[in-house]
């Protein structure tokens, strides 16, 4: 570009990139001498550009300022990051897609309260998780969207008075747009914030997955073992299996909800524009994609290796979680909802108190309770027909859960 304006000749432009190049090998290969004495990375390099070309090297930094250049280099790195990071999120949504195509009739019960509440499918379970994951995803496409901005050309914050082409770096960058204003191009650190924001939601989706397969896992729910890659022993009781990557998961949620909240304690004091506080930028964004790109790919190995015991989960979804259904039944009939609702709560204590459990009640049980009870009323009581019946959009039927797969699919 510089050499397009007429800033500095051809040749000196290609003795430059040349140059830049063979440094840039040089870093790889751990050949760089790095000196003390250089104030910064950016006058490392124009040191040595200078001893390799002499006297065009002085005249890389026409036109620009680190407070520019860092900025570029940060959205540069951000931007394939996050790309890296969608496709990531992309992995794991497949991951559990795939697994609730093969789990449609697999009952399971839902929970409130950490209480069983209803029958619903596991199918439909991980599609409330898929449904978090394509938030996550439209989040980081919006992160990389504001990222994709070209500072470069703002200076230190007053632009310059030279004649350059920033349109053309933009172009030679693959970057969407220019910054619109100087003063800001130097000192906006919010596409940082966004990602950081981004991640640290995408980072509980990922804590609140592994709180379930850690539940599910135990001997209390017994809905699921873990293979042994992905858990370990105890060191003193030889009978246990513990989830440890779960664990480590979930833990490490605090870190990426940290540098998302240093981020923000960083910016929330500073004038306009540059300040050396932004070189805490790196380390918060650094930390949260060393983080979270890991988790969402292990998470997408995870949840197809588990096993899961059908058996069990249907069992648990049966009992008293078809009460809903019951109160439900008597409102189709014309009872007014909280008078239904009292009937069944009813109904509901008597025959717990008795040893049984709903399935395990006949139409002429249900009809002490109230006559609006007939014969079908029988078949509200297993969660087979409990989840075809709720075919409403949105809903667990496996009808609905399989319209909703298609449209995923598509």
């Amino acid at each position: 570009m510089l050499a397009k304006v007429r800033l500095i000749r051809g040749g000196e432009a290609r003795a430059i990139e040349r140059a830049l190049r063979e440094i840039e090998r040089e870093i790889d290969a751990g050949r760089f001498r790095f000196n003390v004495a250089d104030e910064d990375i950016h006058l490392a390099i124009e040191r040595r550009l200078i001893a390799k070309i002499g006297e065009a090297g002085r005249k890389l930094h026409t036109a620009r300022s680190r407070n520019d250049q860092v900025a570029l280099d940060l959205r540069l790195y951000l931007r394939d990051a996050l790309r890296e990071v969608i496709a990531a999120v992309g992995e794991l949504r497949s991951a559990l897609i795939g697994l609730a195509r093969r789990h449609v009739e697999t009952i399971m019960p839902g929970y409130t309260h950490l209480q069983r509440a209803q029958p619903v499918s596991l199918a439909h379970h991980l599609l409330a998780y898929v449904e978090m994951l394509t938030r996550d995803r439209e989040r980081f496409a919006q992160a990389l969207a504001r990222t994709d901005v070209m500072p470069l050309g703002a200076g230190a914050l007053a632009a310059t008075t030279l004649p350059i082409d920033r349109a053309m770096v933009a172009r030679e960058l693959g970057f969407a747009r220019i910054s619109a204003n100087s003063i800001d191009a130097v000192s906006d650190r919010d596409f940082a914030v966004d990602f950081l924001s981004a991640a640290a939601l995408a980072a509980i989706h990922l804590s609140r997955m592994s709180e379930e397969i850690i539940l599910w896992s135990s001997n209390e729910f017994s809905f699921v073992s873990l293979p042994d890659e992905f858990s370990t022993g105890s060191s003193m009781m030889p009978q246990k299996k513990n989830p440890d990557l779960a664990e480590l998961i979930r833990g490490k949620t605090g870190r990426v909800i940290g540098d998302l909240v240093a981020m923000l304690t960083i910016l929330k004091g500073l004038p306009l524009a540059y300040n050396s506080d932004l070189q805490e930028d790196k380390e918060r964004v650094f930390d949260a994609l060393d983080t979270i790109q890991p988790a969402l790919r292990l998470m997408a190995k995870l949840w197809p290796a588990l096993r899961f015991d059908r058996a069990a989960m249907r069992a648990a979804a049966g009992g008293f979680a078809l009460a809903t259904d019951v109160a439900e039944y008597l409102v189709e009939h014309g009872v007014a909802f909280r008078e239904a609702h009292e009937i069944v709560g009813r109904l509901v204590r008597e025959t717990a108190a008795a040893g049984a459990t709903l399935e395990d009640l006949k139409p002429g049980d249900l009809r002490r309770y109230s006559p609006v009870f007939q014969a079908d009323s029988a078949e509200l009581l297993s969660p087979e027909k409990s989840l075809a019946r709720r075919s409403i959009a949105g809903g667990p039927a496996p009808a609905t859960v399989r319209r909703r797969l298609g449209e995923l699919k598509r």
